[in-house]
């Protein structure tokens, strides 16, 4: 079941068309991957999905619900969250702290009662950096910084979760263990829209993929199609295989 559609996009600014009609879809329970070489629009899609940047044409339809012009804290409550690219998150307060400020936050829209302390400590238990609770963000490593924006992310208790680089900084056990993470999220029914360059996290987590490239979504299918599709390997694949 589609939680996410996007249809016929595009963003212009100015002369530069940085993405150019882009059609894809996000289902309940899998994780969809979204690659491309850098530049190639992925972000900006990010942005028009969470309404940081209204699209020039086109639509976002969530639950069957047309949002292209609400405004982001309304998908929020909605259930969309993101990470970002370029990290987002609080240096002077602890990894915990992070966790509860999404808490405290989400305590206006929500229909449950929960303790906050418990909530915070349990997630980020299950991202793997339960250790690091009461270091400040902007003492921590890339990679585990990283995590406690998923972390923070999982806080809204979203339906479709984006996931823009979530493996960079991380060694190879740690992104096995996002890997791992992110099979347990989807199995429970959460949709994940995933960014990534780890070509072999994409390939193990993702049920189905879209590349872009200049803008343009230039295939779609499942890891196996996208791998031997050759407008694919010219594109994008093949000059990752060359260069690692």
């Amino acid at each position: 079941m589609a939680r996410l559609e996007v249809t016929g996009v595009t963003v212009r600014f100015g002369g530069l068309t940085a993405v150019d009609g882009a059609s894809f879809s996000v289902d309940a329970g899998q994780v969809t991957g979204l690659i491309g070489p850098n530049g190639a629009g992925k972000t900006t899609l990010f942005n028009v999905v969470t309404g940081l940047q209204p699209p020039t044409t086109g639509k976002v339809v969530f639950d069957g619900r047309d949002i292209t012009m609400a405004r982001p804290y309304r998908r929020a409550r909605a259930g969309i969250a993101r990470t970002f690219q370029r990290l987002e998150v609080f240096g002077t307060l602890t990894a915990r702290e992070n966790v509860l400020v999404a808490l405290e936050m989400r305590r206006r829209w929500a229909t449950d009662r929960y303790d906050a302390g418990r909530v915070a400590d349990e997630l980020l238990d299950r991202v793997g950096i339960a250790s690091v609770a009461g270091h400040r963000v902007e003492s921590l490593p890339t990679g585990t910084a990283r995590l406690v924006e998923v972390a923070r992310a999982l806080a809204t208790e979203p339906k479709v979760l984006l996931l823009d680089e979530p493996s960079s900084g991380l060694d190879e056990t740690e992104t096995d263990a996002l890997g791992v993470l992110l099979a347990q999220l989807t199995a429970e029914g959460l949709g994940v829209l995933l960014v990534e360059h780890d070509m072999p996290l994409v390939m193990t987590t993702c049920a189905f993929i879209n590349v872009l490239d200049f803008g343009r979504v230039i295939a779609q299918g499942t890891p196996n199609e996208i791998q031997e599709n050759p407008l694919v390997q010219r594109a994008y694949l093949g000059t990752a295989k060359s260069a690692s």
